[in-house]
């Protein structure tokens, strides 16, 4: 993230003035910038501003100047400001949603101290810090405010989460404390979180931790769990101040600190989770930053000063350009803001993961986002501002998005449909499905509220063309499947989800009911379906009739116009629904009853009133009383019972009326005696579960209320006294004896004998019973009562009785039941008979009447096939021995396998009859052989065969006839029956009956008979294939003669006589049939004959119409020219194509020509208008007199070619002098100079070409020149000669080109004479554009001759100064070309001078060059490699140059690898701080640190060269502008770095400092960044095995040999760092290019190293300090603390140290003292340098340390 400099809104003053506070809105529309004055500006979002306010003291007698402004905030909703003040008080002002909206305070909040920083993270909570260290929220609904945590220490820093859910405040004594409302499932604790080690004022809480700074320089990185992340270390610094605010990104991945005239920005890198600080934003004399906001979309940085300065800067990474529509604005990785160009409109698209967005595009009518992260699909609505962001893994970018609905993106993937709803970061769902098409899906979002249901979100889709699923999306439950019997091809969800229209390929419109899973088919031929927007009702359209459902619970019920057109809109607005219909050209518009749909609408929304205001503005009809009930029953549902009243009362129920008028009456006295909901008690329950008729729940309610009377009161009044007495039975009620008493009281009231019959049965009171059944007429029960308990019987009279009244009902089998039990057989047995009752008739039979079971079974059998229960009658048939009725019981059943098997066990001759009708009944079935054996059986025969022949059974009905019958009688029975069927029209059956007797002649002279040819063909190409050509042509010129042309023409295609067809057309006019024919078997010429055969026939102006309607009028003109006569062609033409004319005359001409008929051929060429035709034709002729007739009448232009093919003849007739003639008549001299050429005859050619080309005469004399030359015959003096007679003759450029011409290597002396007689004639006599031209030809001969100075003064002669000049220089004729320059033309001395330099450098006259051209001078040095006289002659320059030559010889040296002499050539001449030298300075130093085996004693003074080189290096970039640029810092790190080697080479030449030598070597391994990693590693590890340190080493050396294979590798990402965990030994380094040691040397430290590992006698830890950290490492493990590095032995220094003041360096007190005595004792002088050189950069030495003096 960059900042960039957009304007200033605030202009800073002279003098402190401090900007106190800033605050943008959320809506990002308002800036809030607060004044030292106590004034809050108002700014618009282009930072213009546009409006104040004033803030006032917590008491005014105390004045504006008691208090100032701490802090402010902007609520959520952008409409309100609290400013948080000193006196003890946080106001609320209203600002409202536009400008100039009146200012007011909406509340107040009084503290107990001061406020200090303030918050808005909700929309009713602002986080409040005090001075005494409390965190307190204040509600701005309540106007309450409560301590959310307290501390001892005042809040300085207060700061929230990005997503607003979490707050972090700094306190003065460095605690951070963190505070949750809702940590979002992270797991974080609340409570503290870090101790700072100063006063936290900059702190900011980004996504991935904690970023705090404060006046200790530093800025340090807080992990989520308070750890230290990082810490940047500015105290080196000397410009950078104290931190003093600090702002977090709205996406957390950058934050931003501000100090004295600086920003910092820190950005987050995800891959290696740590902060990379970008290049600091320095903006001089900005001082202070006083505070910093972030606009909410992440554009805009806001920054506040101490001098009442405001900026604004912009924030991003990058812009362009989308379609040149939008533009969209990268202001972090993950967040994007997009800006619509037209309109103004942004969109801030924001990855809440942090994931970094990689490509947005606008999609669906460029309304709606989509972009990719790695992780994640982000996707918006730019028009209702709603984002989301779901997980989303790489699919390859393979998605297609449907964006038809306004609500939810549809995304196809692989198969599976992913619904995403705009602002919602799940997916909502995901469906397997083929189907694509929008209109087979269909999706409702809560698009209309309803009752009770709180997210109504539904799915239609199809999972086969014939099956669609509805799946309920909230709870992901499947509401029902549907299967249909045909493809669906569209469907919908009304906007409930509760209805389901869909429709299927057969036009067919059904309608499901999602809660009662019912289908209903509403339309067929559907070409139009559509819900209507905002409703239920329902449009569509069939045929010629439009249908509306305005209640589509009945659809049965639709209105319906007649239309005459297609739907093609509908349109609701303004309060109408309009349908637009497409009537021919015109639109016609339908408009519905907005009324009906209202009611609709005001049912789904529950707005009841409104309905029924509806409904009584409509008259009564079968739609209106629909409605009503609807709306009854929902009122009724929904307990608003005047509106159900009212409902009813339209129904003219007035029974319910009645009854809910008394209900609402008790909900009323409810209501005003409790003051609740009336409905709610168990009365008014009670009675709607009445009116529902839900008993049960009526008395649920009753007994829960302990209203037992009411409810038997209720079933009393119903006369449910079942109920009644059961539920007093239930619960012990203690007048149950008494209700039933009085229920047999009401039975025998009412006349309820059978209840009152049934109640006493039931007490036991049999007697009683049978009496009242008996007096109800309830024989049946009195009888069964009787069986029951036969003692309650008191006689014969009795029973009597009842078998009378039994009888007298018909209930005979009762009787006989009754009569049984009393022991009367006989007339039971009467009784059952009659009652037809004969299965127990016949059991009584059996034990009392034997003899008479026969007979009872024959009229069972009777009354069963009486009773059409033929199938059970057989067996009681059977039984009683009757056969033949079994068999026509069996036959009447249509048990046929019984009746057969009954028929054949029978041998009485009557049964026969039955063999026909049970064979008839098998050849039905197609049971054919079955019915064979029975027709055979019954001896009809010809029955049997015509039913063979019937069922196609040819052969079987051919075997049974010969088998049966003679081979006559089967011939004439087969050939009558055939001709029975031809007479029936059954011509298949005969064919087939004729061939079954081969008598195939037969059928094909029946078929012919009746003219079915294609039976006939058929025929005869099956029994007679020869002829079948001879058929087809027989039939076709029949059919011909009976003209019968399609047919005909079948039959000759058929045999590929497609040209007869044609011809038959032809011949009878029916033209188009044969161009049918042609078109269509025939070729493309062959059609285009066809119709231009027909275009003749019809003639003029039709004949152009056929030929225009088939494009064939070209055609067939230039066929009717092609073919004599031409009249046809003329007609043509001249009707259609006149242009056409001229052509047909010179085709009729050509083909005149061609038969010898020239004269008339010349009169239509002359029509034709090619009267050069005619001239052509006599001319091939050789009639010259004609030709030039023609040609003098006709062709004047003619003429001459007449005259030339003349003169042709008579040049090749050798007879020059007339063909000459001829030529020159026909002004063609030309012609007669090449024929001339041609003859060789160039004396003739000459002498006609200066006579009448004079112009041409040049030429032709080179022309002539040139063969003169390739015959060799022509020399110098010929050209000599030719030049002088052309100069006599005044042909000066004739001449002149002849001179030119002279060429002659062996003579110069000549050559160069006649050049100048060239010169000489060009200056005297020819133009001035000439005598140049000639002169640039002469001049570089001359000079190429050597005769500069005659080439000099031919161009001086034409004033050619600077080819004068040139000349002179290419002579180095220096002086001359000098003098001419100075006389002449001025402007070229600086041009002789350059190319006098030039001159020298090239002659390597280095020494002449310097007095001319320094610069070239040394550059000529540089190339040649004389350094040593390229910088002797630098030094005696100026600083520039000198440096300059020096970083060349430096780059030289380096890339010769003699890094050591460079050295040495920078400690000579100083190390500038210039840029284009740092890459130098930094290769310089990697080449040297990268020599080996450089480490010893002896090498001390490189590297105190080079220790020395860049502190002058660091110290001239602490005076230039790169001072604190990361450059200097580098720079710093390796001066630190070369101090360490110069100090441990000095420290090995003493014994007394080896453990000095081995820390440095253990301290550098903390720069591996710039010391080869495999080198250090090699050294340290070499030393402290030296030292005995060999715990160390084994880690050191083992860790060396890992590199060495990583680096053969090439990669270190394997490489083990667990060794290092919890050091600042870097893992990430540079790969080294090669090993620094020798194969020999690996090998040994591997050998030493394996040696260790198997005595197993060390342990692999690295030594720890008192810190618990290692002791090498300057940052703690613990605390993150980092020390200070000792300047002696790179050990941090922690206690026990002595401090250079002057820098902030330190030196621990036992390595300085163990130096400083061994360097007195050892008077060692790389020891004293080394002080020397520690005096010098850390600004003097301790007060008791060494001296230098000797």
């Amino acid at each position: 993230m960059h900042l960039k400099y957009l304007k200033t809104l605030l202009t800073p003053q002279d003098r402190a003035s401090r900007v106190t506070c800033l605050a943008w809105a959320p809506n990002n529309t308002k800036l809030a910038v607060c004044t030292a004055e106590r004034v809050v500006l108002l700014y618009d979002e282009h930072g213009e501003r546009r409006d104040k306010f004033s803030t006032k003291p917590l008491d005014p007698k105390y004045g504006k100047e008691s208090y100032v402004v701490s802090d402010m905030v902007v609520s959520p909703d952008s409409t309100k400001i609290a400013v948080g003040q000193s006196d003890n008080i946080v106001y609320v002002y209203r600002i409202g949603e536009e400008w100039g909206d009146k200012k007011s305070i909406c509340n107040k909040f009084i503290q107990t101290s001061a406020v200090t920083r303030l918050l808005w993270p909700a929309d009713n909570a602002i986080v409040l810090g005090l001075v005494d260290g409390k965190v307190r929220l204040a509600n701005t609904q309540t106007n309450k405010s409560s301590t959310l945590y307290a501390t001892e220490s005042c809040v300085v820093a207060l700061t929230s989460n990005v997503s607003g859910k979490g707050v972090l405040s700094g306190h003065t004594n460095g605690t951070i404390v963190r505070y949750f409302f809702d940590d979002e499932g992270s797991g974080d604790s609340q409570g503290e979180l870090a101790v700072h080690p100063c006063p936290p004022c900059a702190l900011a809480w980004a996504a991935n931790g904690v970023l705090a700074a404060g006046c200790d320089k530093k800025v340090v990185a807080y992990s989520r769990d308070g750890r230290v992340l990082q810490t940047f270390d500015y105290g080196l610094d000397p410009r950078q101040r104290g931190f003093s605010a600090a702002a977090a990104g709205p996406s957390g991945q950058s934050v931003v600190l501000g100090s004295f005239d600086r920003l910092r920005v820190f950005n987050w890198a995800p891959r290696r989770g740590l902060w990379d600080e970008a290049k600091p934003k320095e903006i001089e004399n900005l001082y202070l930053v006083t505070c910093l906001e972030w606009k909410k979309d992440g554009s805009r940085l806001c920054v506040g000063t101490n001098c009442g300065g405001v900026e604004l800067f912009d924030c991003c990474l990058r812009r362009n350009i989308y379609k040149n529509k939008f533009e969209m604005t990268y202001v972090g990785l993950s967040q994007v803001i997009i800006r619509n160009l037209s309109s103004g409109t942004r969109v801030v698209l924001k990855s809440y993961y942090g994931y970094e967005i990689e490509e947005v595009k606008i999609m669906g009518k460029e309304r709606y986002l989509v972009a990719h992260t790695s992780d994640t699909l982000l996707l918006g609505d730019m028009l209702s501002n709603k984002l989301s962001e779901v997980p989303w893994p790489g699919s390859g970018g393979n998605e297609k998005f449907f964006f038809e609905n306004e609500t939810v993106c549809m995304i196809f993937n692989a198969g599976e449909l992913s619904l995403v709803e705009y602002g919602n970061n799940e997916i909502l769902g995901s469906v397997r499905t083929e189907f694509m098409n929008p209109h087979l899906i269909s999706v409702r979002l809560n698009e209309r509220k309803q009752r009770g249901v709180e997210d109504n979100k539904k799915l239609a889709y199809l999972i086969d063309l014939k099956t669609i699923a509805i799946v309920d999306l909230s709870g992901g439950v499947s509401l029902g499947t549907i299967s249909h019997d045909s493809k669906v091809d569209w469907l919908e969800l009304n906007e409930t989800g509760r209805k389901l229209l869909f429709r299927d390929r057969k036009l067919r419109l059904h309608l499901y009911d999602v809660e009662s899973s019912t289908r209903t088919t509403v339309l067929s031929f559907c070409s139009y379906v559509q819900w209507i927007p905002g409703s239920d009702v329902v449009l569509a359209q069939n045929r010629g009739n439009l249908h509306v459902w305005y209640s589509i619970d009945s659809p049965e019920s639709s209105t319906m116009f007649p239309v005459k057109g297609d739907i093609v809109e509908l349109q609701r607005a303004d309060g109408k629904t309009v349908v637009m219909v497409t009537e021919g050209l015109n639109t016609v518009t339908y408009q519905l009853d907005e009324g009906l749909i209202e009611f609709g609408t005001a049912v789904d929304d529950g707005d009841y009133h409104r309905a029924v205001a509806y409904l009584e503005t409509l008259e009564s009809s079968p739609e209106t009383e629909s409605m009503w009930k609807m709306l009854s029953r929902l009122a009724v549902d929904a307990r608003q019972l005047h509106i159900a009243q009212r409902c009813f009362a339209a129904l003219g129920d007035m029974s319910t009326v009645r009854f809910l008028h008394q209900t609402n009456q008790i909900a009323d006295r409810v209501e005003q005696e409790t003051g609740g909901d009336g409905t709610e008690h168990y009365r008014v329950r009670g009675r709607l579960a009445l009116l529902d008729q839900n008993f049960k729940l009526a008395e649920m309610l009753y007994v829960e209320q302990n209203a037992l009377d009411e409810a038997i009161q209720m079933y009393q009044e119903l006369h449910m006294w079942d109920h009644c007495i059961a539920l007093a039975d239930d619960k012990g009620h203690p007048e149950l004896d008494a209700l039933r008493e009085s229920y047999y009281d009401w039975l025998i009231r009412t006349g309820q004998d059978e209840k009152a019959g049934e109640l006493k049965e039931s007490q036991g009171d049999a007697a009683a019973a049978l009496a009242l059944y008996l007096h109800a007429g309830l024989p049946a029960k009195a009888a069964r009562l009787a069986i029951n308990r036969p003692q309650v019987v008191g006689g014969d009279d009795t029973v009597g009785r009842i078998a009378a009244a039994l009888i007298r009902a018909e209930f005979h089998e009762r009787a006989g039941d009754l009569y049984e039990a009393f022991r009367d057989p006989r007339r039971a047995l009467e009784c059952f008979c009659r009652g037809g009752a004969f299965r127990k008739a016949v059991e009584l039979a059996r034990s009392s009447f034997p003899s008479q079971v026969v007979q009872l079974e024959e009229q069972w059998g009777d009354h069963l096939v009486q009773q059409k229960q033929t199938d059970a009658a057989i067996n009681h048939f059977i039984e009683a021995g009757c056969s033949l009725k079994a068999i026509e019981a069996a036959i009447l059943a249509r048990q046929w396998k019984k009746a057969t098997h009954i028929l054949e066990m029978q041998d009485d001759p009557a049964a026969a009859k039955y063999y026909l009708k049970i064979a008839h009944h098998y050849a039905a079935t197609q049971e054919y052989q079955l019915a064979e054996q029975l027709f055979v059986r019954g001896g009809h025969i010809k029955e049997a065969v015509d039913m063979l022949t019937t069922a196609g059974r040819w052969e079987e009905a051919h075997k049974l006839a010969v088998r049966c019958m003679s081979e006559q009688e089967v011939l004439d029975l087969y050939i009558s029956r055939a001709q029975e069927l031809q007479r029936d029209g059954k011509f298949k059956e005969a064919e087939r009956l004729f061939s079954t007797v081969q008598q195939s002649d037969l059928s094909i002279r029946m078929y012919e008979e009746l003219r079915m040819f294609d039976d006939v063909v058929r025929l005869v190409a099956r029994h007679h294939p020869e002829r079948l050509k001879e058929t087809h042509l027989h039939l076709a010129m029949e059919l011909v003669a009976e003209s019968r042309f399609s047919l005909a023409e079948h039959h000759f295609l058929e045999v590929g006589e497609w040209k007869a067809a044609i011809n038959m057309y032809r011949a009878n006019g029916m033209w188009e049939d044969a161009h049918r024919v042609a078109k269509a078997h025939g070729s493309d010429g062959s059609q285009r004959q066809v119709v231009y055969m027909w275009a003749r026939s019809l003639g003029g102006e039709a004949a152009v119409k056929l030929l225009n309607k088939f494009g064939l009028l070209e055609f067939a003109i230039e066929t009717a020219s092609n073919n004599p006569p031409f009249d046809f062609a003329f007609d043509l033409a001249r009707l259609s194509c006149k242009e056409k004319i001229p052509e047909i005359h010179l085709k009729h001409a050509s083909c005149l020509e061609d038969e010898g008929k020239f004269p008339e051929a010349e009169s239509e060429f002359i029509k034709g208008g090619k009267p050069k035709e005619a001239v052509l034709m006599y001319m091939h002729v050789s009639d010259w007199a004609n030709a030039q007739r023609v040609a003098e009448v006709h062709d004047p232009d003619g003429v001459s070619e007449v005259l030339l093919g003349q003169a042709k003849v008579c040049f090749q007739q050798k007879d020059f002098q007339k063909a000459e003639a001829f030529l020159l008549r026909a002004q063609k001299p030309e012609l007669a100079v090449k024929f001339y050429k041609e003859a060789d005859m160039w004396s003739d050619a000459m002498r006609i070409c200066k006579d009448y080309l004079p112009n041409k005469l040049s030429a032709l004399q080179e022309e002539y020149d040139q063969e003169v030359c390739k015959r060799g015959t022509r020399c110098v003096d010929d050209l000599l000669q030719q030049a002088q007679q052309w100069e006599q003759s005044s042909e000066f450029s004739r001449a002149v080109d002849c001179y030119l011409k002279v060429k002659d290597d062996v003579h110069t002396a000549v050559m160069e004479k006649s050049w100048m007689k060239a010169a000489e004639l060009s200056i005297k006599f020819l133009s001035a554009e000439r005598a140049v031209e000639v002169i640039h030809v002469v001049g570089p001969r001359l000079t190429q001759l050597g005769n500069f100075n005659a080439a000099a003064e031919l161009y001086l002669n034409l004033d050619l100064i600077k080819e004068a000049i040139d000349v002179f220089i290419e002579g180095e004729e220096w002086n001359k070309a000098k003098r001419v320059a100075k006389e002449l033309e001025p402007r070229y001395e600086d041009y002789v001078d350059h190319k006098y330099k030039e001159h020298l450098k090239n002659q390597g006259r280095v020494e002449s060059l310097v007095g001319l051209d320094v610069m070239a001078a040394l550059d000529l040095y540089a190339e040649r490699g004389q350094w040593d006289k390229c910088i002797e002659t630098a030094s005696k320059q100026n600083f520039k140059i000198l440096h300059k030559y020096v970083a060349l010889y430096a780059t030289h040296l380096i890339k010769e690898a003699e890094p050591v002499k460079a050295l040495q050539l920078y400690t000579q001449h100083g190390a500038p701080p210039t840029p284009q030298n740092f890459n130098i300075y930094k290769r310089l130093f990697l080449d040297l640190i990268n020599l080996p085996e450089c480490n010893g004693a002896h090498n001390y003074n490189m590297w105190a060269e080079l220790r020395n080189f860049l502190l002058q290096l660091c110290e001239n970039l602490s005076r230039s502008a790169e001072v604190n640029s990361p450059a200097h810092e580098e720079f710093e790190q390796m001066l630190l770095i070369a101090h360490y080697c110069a100090t441990r080479s000095a420290a090995k030449g003493v014994e007394q400092l080896s453990s000095v030598a081995v820390k440095l070597s253990v301290s550098l391994l903390r720069h591996t960044e710039l010391v080869p990693a495999d080198k250090a590693f090699y050294e340290a590890g070499l030393d402290c095995r030296a030292a005995g340190w060999e715990n160390m080493a084994f880690i050191f050396l083992n860790h060396f040999l890992d590199l060495c294979d990583a680096i053969d590798e090439g990669s270190l990402h394997a490489l083990d760092h667990s060794d290092f965990i919890d050091t600042d030994i870097p893992f990430e380094v540079p790969v080294p290019t090669k090993l620094c040691v020798t194969d020999e040397q690996r090998e040994k430290i591997r050998e030493w190293v394996l040696m260790v590992s198997i005595d197993q006698r060390l342990e692999q830890v690295l030594p720890r300090d008192e810190r618990n950290s290692y002791e090498a490492s300057l940052v703690a493990a613990e605390t993150g603390v980092r020390s200070s590095p000792c300047v002696l032995s790179g050990y941090p220094a922690v206690k026990n140290k002595l401090e250079f003041s002057s820098t902030g360096k330190f030196a621990n007190k036992d390595d300085w003292n163990k130096f400083l005595m061994a360097t007195k004792t050892s008077h060692s002088p790389e020891c004293q340098d080394v002080l020397h050189f520690i005096s010098k950069w850390c600004g003097g030495l301790p007060a008791s340390s060494f001296s230098f003096t000797h």
